[in-house]
């Protein structure tokens, strides 16, 4: 739990407001910003090969090594406002630091999620989570306003590399901590043995109808929420002139709904199953965009109520989608299932991304709705609301039973042809 924790701090450091300020820094051309801006979801790719390298290795050991590489491989950036190399080699640098950490934390993070499966039993892993998920919440809410004054601050002073070094010390000095904590963390007894995947074990996900069901929905909505997903800071910054501070206020703010909602979602898993946390939080995220519709510079307060309802429902969602791929699989395709899931989301988003930028041009610069005056990217906001409506009706075909309980179902052929079906 506390390595999770840390973890947020890492993150704070080092991936939003963050990565905008550095792109700031750098000048990054739109082309570039355009890379940066769809690099975590095309990361999400990794998956499938660390899949095969989870189960060749091991949770544990594929884990220690690509989350501690990961949160060390941004430790170059510290150096790069004080060198003296042209604007477009320090971009090289920026990105490419950028495209490892990402792609290894992807790595890390297929690795740890199934050793977690093997290590939290199933009976408590929605209480266990959901706690876990409240103080990283926390951790989340206290970094990102830490890392919020540290760059205004910097930006106040002309002295915006100086910032930026120092959280990028701070991100590879914390993010060492939480390579030692997860090596103190021991290896269940009863893990499959690592060894070379065969083929129908990977493509288990594929085959399993409850899997499939759920690949539909991330698909659907991970598109969804990529449409409009690089708009959302941009729009805070240029349109809104909230700052960095107050774009961190916001992204506290999401993290305290976060942290006091996770505990409550993780009873209701444990006790009702993951599907209807999913339902649940899926449709309440539909209203998000269009509260950004109506926020304008000097009218903030409809940020306040969608930091509310984005906090609250993203803590099930991802609570939901976390235990979903670990409650359908097998210890032996566990990291496959947890891949494909993730893959899916990741490529989903990067359309979706792609997609959102190509509409943006053709939509009007300015326009209104209901006699207000919006902005092309609040129109962006709207077609994303639209979108997540649809995806958010995949949902309900979601089957969350486990494999047990999928044998112990009474056929309708009879009790002699379900025993012998199982």
């Amino acid at each position: 739990m506390f390595e999770g924790a840390l973890a947020e701090v890492v993150g704070a450091c080092t991936s939003g407001g963050v990565l905008t300020a550095w792109a700031l820094f750098l000048d990054l051309p739109p082309f570039l910003i355009g890379v940066l801006g769809a690099l975590p979801f095309t990361a999400q790719l990794v998956q499938l090969p660390a899949a095969w390298c989870t189960r060749r290795f091991g949770g544990r050991r594929a884990a220690l090594w690509t989350i501690g590489i990961s949160r060390q491989s941004i430790l170059p950036l510290a150096l790069l406002p004080f060198l003296p190399a042209s604007a477009v080699s320090k971009q090289a640098v920026f990105l490419g630091c950028a495209f490892i950490s990402a792609a290894l934390s992807v790595a890390g993070n297929n690795a740890w999620t199934s050793w977690m499966g093997d290590l939290v039993p199933a009976a408590v892993r929605g209480r266990y989570f959901g706690r876990r998920s409240a103080l990283c919440a926390f951790a989340a809410l206290c970094a990102s306003l830490a890392a919020g004054l540290v760059l205004d601050a910097g930006r106040n002073r002309g002295d915006a590399g100086t910032a930026l070094c120092a959280l990028t010390v701070a991100a590879s000095l914390t993010g060492a901590i939480t390579t030692w904590l997860l090596f103190r963390q021991h290896e269940p007894s009863h893990t499959v043995p690592p060894r070379a995947a065969p083929l129908h074990e990977a493509l288990e996900p594929l085959h399993d109808g409850r899997a499939r069901s759920l690949l539909a929905f991330q698909l659907a909505w991970s598109a969804a929420g990529g449409i409009a997903a690089a708009f959302y800071p941009l729009h805070m910054i240029g349109n809104l002139r909230m700052g960095f501070v107050r774009m961190a206020i916001y992204t506290a703010a999401v993290a305290a709904f976060r942290m006091l909602a996770g505990p409550i979602w993780g009873r209701v898993l444990d006790r009702g199953g993951a599907r209807q946390v999913v339902v649940a939080s899926a449709f309440a995220l539909c209203l998000s965009p269009l509260l950004w519709i109506f926020a304008a510079e000097g009218r903030l307060w409809p940020l306040g109520i969608d930091a509310a309802v984005c906090g609250a429902a993203n803590a099930g969602l991802a609570l939901a989608t976390f235990s979903l791929p670990l409650a359908l699989s097998r210890p032996a395709t566990r990291s496959f299932y947890v891949g494909a899931v993730a893959a899916v989301g990741g490529l989903a988003a990067g359309i979706g991304s792609a997609a959102g930028g190509a509409i943006v041009k053709l939509l009007p610069d300015a326009w209104s709705l209901l006699g207000q005056p919006l902005v092309a990217s609040q129109a962006l906001f709207l077609v994303g609301a639209g979108a997540r409506f649809c995806a958010a009706a995949l949902a309900l075909r979601i089957d969350g039973r486990t494999p047990a309980e999928v044998l112990q179902m009474p056929s309708r052929a009879g009790p002699a042809r379900a025993k012998l079906s199982a």
